[in-house]
C-alpha cells in the first residue's frame, strides 16, 4: 500500500512535466556520431573552453572550506555582484539587499514561481520562443502559464510573474532599450514582477544588449524588477553553477528568507571563483573572440549552404531555418555528421528553424565548416 502511494505521489510529479526534449535527438545523434570524422555536436550551449586560470586558482585557494557556506554569499562574493552590476549594467545604488547568489540560473528559472508562492489561479508569461524551463517552472509551481509575443497586450489579471530573456535562447534576438522601458513601465502599473533572463547579456554581436536594471530602463529603481544573470557563459563556469539575481531587495529579500530554509547555497570555493571571474574582464573579452571567430566561420557556411539566419544578433546560437520542417533540417545535417537543436524545443513557432550552437572547440567548428562546403 505505502509503495502504490509513494508511485501515485512520483507519478503526479511526472505529470506536470513536459517530455524531456532531448530524448527525441537520439537516433539522429547516432547518425551524426557515425560519420567517419566523428560528430560535430552543436545542439547545446555548453562551454569546451578551459575554466580561466585565475578562477581555477581561486577555487583551489578556497578549497578548505569545512565549515557551512552562507545562502546570501561572502560579503567578497556581494561586493564583487555589485561591482559587475555596476560596471557592465550600468546600475548604481545596489546594496548587498540587492544581490542573492544561486546554483546556476536554470535552478532558479526552475524554482522561483513555487518560491515566490506562485500557485493554481496565478498565471505566468514567457515569450513564444523559449527556454523550455520557464514553463517548467510554473507547471511546478501549478501555476498557470502563456507565451506572448509582445507582453503589454496580455491581460495583466491574475498575472503576477512575467518572463523576459534578452539576448534570446533560441533566437538571438535582443530587446531595444525602448522595448524594455516600455515593458517595465507597463509590468509596474499591473502590479507584476519582472524576471528578466540575461544570461547572454555580454556576448552581444550586432547589439549592445541592455538590462532591466540599466537605470534608462527602470528609472533608477528597482522596484518590481530582477535580473537574472549567469557565469556559465562569459566565464566558462556551466560546471562551477555559479549565477545570481540584482533588483529589488523586498523579492530578494523574501527569496533569500525561503532557501535559507531549503539549504541553497553555491559551495564556498564556487563562491571564491565566483568572485575572481565577476572582478576580472580580460577572459571574458579572450572567450568572446573565440566565439566571434567560430560565428563568423559556422554563420558564412550556414548561408553557403542555403540557410537563412535570422535574428541571432547576440548570444551563442544561430538561429537557421530552410524553409522546411525543424526535423527535416536536423536529419539532414545528421547525415553530414553534424547535430543540432530542432527549433520546436523552444515552442512551435520555432518548427521550421534549428538553433545551431557555437559552443564547440575550433577544430570541431572547422569540421562542421568544411562538411557544410
Amino acid at each position: 500500500m505505502q509503495e502504490q502511494q509513494e508511485r501515485a505521489i512520483v507519478l503526479a510529479v511526472s505529470d506536470l512535466l513536459p517530455v524531456f526534449p532531448w530524448d527525441k535527438l537520439e537516433s539522429y545523434k547516432a547518425t551524426a556520431a557515425a560519420h567517419p570524422d566523428g560528430i560535430v555536436d552543436l545542439s547545446v550551449g555548453t562551454p569546451v573552453d578551459p575554466v580561466p586560470e585565475l578562477v581555477q586558482k581561486a577555487l583551489v585557494d578556497g578549497a578548505d572550506s569545512p565549515g557551512y557556506p552562507t545562502v546570501w554569499g561572502t560579503p567578497a562574493l556581494r561586493d564583487a555582484i555589485v561591482s559587475w552590476c555596476e560596471r557592465r549594467l550600468g546600475a548604481h545604488g545596489l546594496t548587498h539587499h540587492h544581490v542573492l547568489p544561486v546554483v546556476g540560473s536554470k535552478e532558479l528559472v526552475a524554482w522561483a514561481p513555487t518560491q515566490l508562492g506562485l500557485g493554481p489561479g496565478d498565471r505566468v508569461a514567457y515569450p513564444r520562443l523559449a527556454y523550455p524551463t520557464y514553463e517548467v517552472g510554473a507547471r511546478l509551481a501549478r501555476a498557470d502559464h502563456e507565451v506572448y509575443d509582445d507582453p503589454t497586450e496580455l491581460d495583466p489579471r491574475g498575472l503576477k510573474l512575467l518572463w523576459l530573456n534578452s539576448p534570446s535562447n533560441p533566437t538571438g534576438r535582443v530587446l531595444s532599450k525602448d522595448e524594455l522601458t516600455r515593458i517595465v513601465a507597463w509590468a509596474r502599473e499591473h502590479g507584476i514582477l519582472v524576471l528578466s533572463d540575461e544570461c547572454y547579456l555580454e556576448l552581444g554581436w550586432d547589439a549592445d544588449p541592455v538590462s532591466v536594471l540599466h537605470p534608462d530602463v527602470c528609472g533608477g529603481s528597482y522596484e518590481g524588477v530582477v535580473a537574472v544573470q549567469s557565469l556559465s557563459k562569459r566565464s566558462n563556469l556551466a560546471g562551477y553553477r555559479a549565477a545570481f539575481l540584482a533588483g529589488d531587495s523586498a523579492v530578494l529579500g523574501e527569496l533569500l528568507k525561503i532557501r535559507k530554509h531549503g539549504g541553497m547555497m553555491a559551495p564556498a570555493p564556487v563562491q571564491a571563483a565566483a568572485a575572481a571571474a565577476l572582478g576580472d574582464d580580460v577572459h571574458v573579452h579572450e572567450q568572446r573572440e573565440r566565439y566571434t571567430a567560430r560565428r563568423t566561420a559556422l554563420r558564412a557556411a550556414l548561408v553557403e549552404h542555403g540557410f537563412t539566419i535570422e535574428h541571432s544578433e547576440a548570444g551563442l546560437y544561430l538561429w537557421a531555418t530552410r524553409g522546411e520542417s525543424c526535423w527535416d533540417t536536423v536529419g539532414h545535417l545528421a547525415g553530414l555528421g553534424i547535430l543540432v537543436a530542432p527549433g520546436d524545443f523552444y515552442g512551435t513557432a520555432g518548427e521550421r528553424h534549428v538553433r545551431v550552437a557555437l559552443t564547440a572547440s575550433d577544430e570541431r567548428v572547422a569540421a562542421a565548416v568544411a562538411r557544410l562546403a
